[in-house]
């Protein structure tokens, strides 16, 4: 039986056909390699549109960029006590704000706080980061386009930098120098410097002024004194504006009571007298302890010059706005009268309301027996004048914070 059929030598679909010395592709084929590559097109350009459309490609970040009537300043340590409250006035005042800190001193709910009364976009972010760490620093400089730079992130006990001396160096001295370097390699062009009495030690002349020579006895302001060398040496062939302030004893919160100071518990026994005040009025503590009794004062105790935190950051506004390319400011922040401890202790029995109990001990290494400013240049060159100055409100608005924050901002 004969077989007609033939071994094919490729499928019938895959064949061309030959038709006048030419050849053509099998319909089907051509069919089917058209509708692939319209489909390929048509997911390319979803993907661009897609792409085109997303909020991160067309439009950047309104922090990376510099805009026109827009100043966006960089608060270091903007979780901590000053740099919350300096950060609650900046955006009050319609500044963009971004805060880096890293948490160790400052708290996670201040800056929920500052977030949810300025939830807009573009006015308020925070990064969480060590300005110790020189890459973190220089990430942060070049992704985003500031205009001023308020440092107030830094260790801040006398009596812990006498116990940990080189913490104090590199935390203060050292991360600022990171933050100025990066500044003069970004082109950033104003700095307002956190700096404190503290450099000026134990004058023999009252009240201090900014031409008192520097003579620091801890190394909290030995740190500082150091910090602002730099700066001045820096600023002798710089463009950048600089100011200096120089606080006194900080003391209070926000009059509405959304900010307040909420120390970490650990840290206690080196902490402010106002807080630790409240601590006594409050029973956490079982009573205050004033140390030093035997000093050449009226009462023998420590007289200082109380500012209200609100006219802290009121200076600091009113410094950002009169800085100036290429001058450097420098200025103490204070009343300009002198408190001694034990008025500070009278005045807070009577805010809290609470009969304080009272332990006197032996004097705290590190500390002064008087110091108070002379505010007369800061009054002069920047129309500042503290404003709040009655010591029992000022504790009284404190307290307020306090009572109703038991626990601070609550778990960061």
């Amino acid at each position: 039986m004969l077989n007609f059929s033939r071994a094919r030598s490729q499928p019938r679909a895959a064949r061309s056909m030959s038709l006048g010395g030419m050849d053509y592709v099998d319909p089907k084929k051509k069919g089917n390699l058209l509708g692939k590559v319209f489909l390929v097109a048509a997911l390319t350009a979803l993907c661009i549109l897609v792409i085109k459309r997303s909020p991160s490609f067309t439009t950047p970040s309104p922090f990376s960029v510099h805009e026109p009537g827009v100043t966006h300043v960089l608060v270091t340590g903007g979780a901590g006590y000053i740099g919350s409250h300096a950060t609650l006035r900046l955006l009050k005042e319609s500044y963009r704000v971004t805060i880096v800190d890293n948490l160790s001193r400052g708290n996670l709910g201040a800056v929920r706080v500052l977030q949810s009364l300025f939830p807009q976009p573009g006015r308020l972010q925070f990064i969480h980061a060590d300005l110790g760490d020189a890459k973190s620093v220089d990430k942060i400089f070049s992704e985003n386009k500031f205009d001023a730079v308020m440092h107030f992130a830094a260790v801040a006990y006398v009596g812990e930098s006498t116990l940990y001396p080189l913490k104090y160096y590199h935390n203060i001295t050292s991360n600022t120098l990171l933050v100025l370097e990066s500044m003069a390699k970004y082109n950033v062009k104003t700095f307002i410097y956190s700096s404190t009495c503290a450099t000026y030690g134990e004058p023999e002349k009252m009240p201090i002024t900014e031409e008192t020579e520097q003579k620091p006895i801890n190394p909290y302001g030995k740190a500082k004194k150091m910090a602002e060398d730099i700066i001045l040496d820096f600023s002798k062939n710089s463009k950048m504006a600089v100011m200096i302030l120089r606080y006194f004893n900080v003391i209070g919160s926000d009059p509405e009571g959304r900010l307040g100071e909420a120390p970490r518990p650990e840290l206690r026994e080196h902490g402010r007298i106002s807080g630790a005040c409240f601590d006594a009025a409050r029973g956490i503590m079982p009573g205050l302890k004033v140390t030093g009794t035997d000093y050449n004062t009226p009462d023998g105790t420590c007289i200082r010059d109380y500012i209200d935190v609100t006219d802290l950051v009121d200076a600091h506004v009113k410094a950002l706005e009169k800085a100036k390319p290429g001058k450097v400011g420098i200025y103490n922040v204070g009343t300009g009268k002198g408190r001694s401890v034990k008025e500070f202790v009278s005045a807070c029995k009577k805010a809290t309301g609470v009969d304080i109990k009272v332990d006197f001990l032996p004097r705290r290494p590190g500390d002064y027996a008087e110091v108070y400013s002379d505010p007369t240049k800061i009054r002069r060159e920047l129309n500042w004048t503290a404003q709040y100055t009655d010591l029992e409100k000022s504790i009284q608005v404190a307290w307020k914070w306090q009572k109703t924050r038991p626990n601070g901002y609550g778990s960061s």
